[in-house]
């Protein structure tokens, strides 16, 4: 299994003073990037969801074409993710990133001009290839870019944009379904997505890749490294591939089956009318921004392993609460701030553990792989449930509540497989 060097002793933060303030230009640059595309990635991911409701009503869509283009956009999303990641070892993070950013901006600029739910698949699978390799280029360039004692910190807080861009996408579409007639609207959301390009502008510009990127091109061209994306399944790294894809397997599957599944059940079930309404919406925005700041500070305070489990923990005890407890609607608003805390908050170490685990020319493509391997994987557990409740006779609630104690259970078993990495200097990686 690939080993690194250990935690090193001055890898915490000062006490005094934000550690925002301690970053020099081009770490504060790069850190301003990453925040930004990830946050435009996700409005643009939202955009979907968001307009839904006004395609079935104009084109006659059927919930199954809508099923089809969200399958669709995760598994390109979980495709471009590897191959984005595969092309930054190779040919720099810097331009990778201006790569992807330009594809899911076309091309969710491409599904304002669909003219039938066949157009839109084609340009929603497309604009997926980009929005799953943003992150994984991002992601890999923030860990290599900042300093030890805040790497973590840094990854987390760039995770914590998501919550950002879907927040800003739910108040434009609410203005613009408000001001605006149906058959305009909707476009002019996806319309919108051509304007995060400005920003290959400012990366252009303003962002040059890791000097540690440069020196193992440069180990790689004198022949004292391989850069073969295919080595993280060699003896020796594949332990490490296995276990790290099955632990974001876990995180992604207990996301899915419960982000899927728990408002039909909480509203066919529990007959609960709160989940429309933008008041839960917002709850469980403001607590998936919250769990990602605090999953950052605590992924480098008590490292990134534990900070998993205790997500992980705090995700499957809510599920519990949801799914077996009586909830009113007033419970019910209240309970998404927390569950929007724990179910996103285990995702802010993701980043930076991953950056860590593996060597410095086979980062983006362990990290592309790992984490979209688990993407892919863990989109099967909705079906999962629905398979249970189904043809086993299980309850909705039970259906749910077992997919998602599998997954984190995963998550717990696995994190305690894995090495503690908090602290790891890249440049002996």
């Amino acid at each position: 299994m690939n080993t690194a060097e250990p935690i090193q002793p001055g890898a915490e933060a000062p006490a005094g003073g934000s550690w925002l303030t301690t970053l020099d230009r081009n770490e504060k640059r790069t850190l301003a990037a990453s925040f930004s595309g990830y946050a435009v990635d996700s409005f643009d991911y939202y955009t979907l969801p968001l307009v839904t409701p006004i395609l079935i009503a104009m084109w006659g869509m059927s919930k199954t074409e809508v099923g089809v283009i969200g399958t669709a956009t995760l598994v390109a999303s979980a495709l471009g993710g590897w191959l984005a990641g595969i092309l930054a070892d190779r040919y720099g993070r810097v331009r990778i990133l201006q790569l992807t950013i330009l594809v899911f901006a076309i091309f969710t600029f491409a599904c304002g001009l669909a003219q039938t739910p066949e157009q839109l698949l084609i340009a929603r699978t497309l604009q997926g290839l980009g929005f799953g390799g943003e992150w994984a280029v991002g992601s890999v360039l923030i860990a290599e870019m900042i300093r030890p004692a805040y790497r973590g910190k840094a990854v987390g807080l760039v995770q914590s944009s998501w919550a950002v861009g879907w927040g800003a996408a739910v108040l434009v579409s609410m203005a613009l379904f408000s001001f605006l007639p149906p058959e305009i609207s909707w476009r002019v959301m996806f319309l919108l997505g051509l304007l995060p390009a400005v920003l290959i502008v400012f990366i252009r510009r303003s962002i040059r890749d890791p000097e540690i990127y440069v020196q193992t091109r440069a180990a790689i061209a004198r022949g004292e490294r391989s850069g073969n994306f295919l080595a993280i399944f060699k003896p020796g790294i594949l332990g490490t591939t296995v276990l790290a894809s099955l632990l974001f397997t876990g995180m992604q599957g207990g996301y899915y089956a419960i982000g899927v599944w728990l408002p039909t059940f909480l509203k066919n079930e529990r007959h609960l009318t709160v989940l429309g309404s933008g008041g839960y919406q917002f709850m469980f925005i403001a607590g998936a921004f919250l769990g990602y700041l605090c999953g950052a500070y605590l992924s480098d305070r008590l490292g990134r392993r534990l900070a998993f489990i205790l997500f992980a923990i705090g995700a499957g005890t809510l599920v519990y609460a949801y799914t077996l407890l009586p909830i009113t609607d007033a419970m019910m608003l209240m309970l998404g701030f927390p569950l929007g805390f724990f179910m996103s908050g285990i995702f802010s170490g993701a980043g930076a553990f991953l950056a860590e685990l593996f060597p410095n020319e086979l980062r983006g493509s362990g990290q592309g792989f790992c984490y979209n391997f688990g993407r892919g994987i863990g989109a099967t557990f909705p079906a999962l449930v629905g398979v249970l409740s189904d043809r086993m006779q299980l309850s909705l609630g039970t259906s749910i509540g077992v997919c998602a104690a599998v997954a984190y259970a995963m998550v717990v078993v696995v994190a305690l497989c894995l090495p503690e990495t908090r602290g790891r200097d890249l440049h002996q990686n």
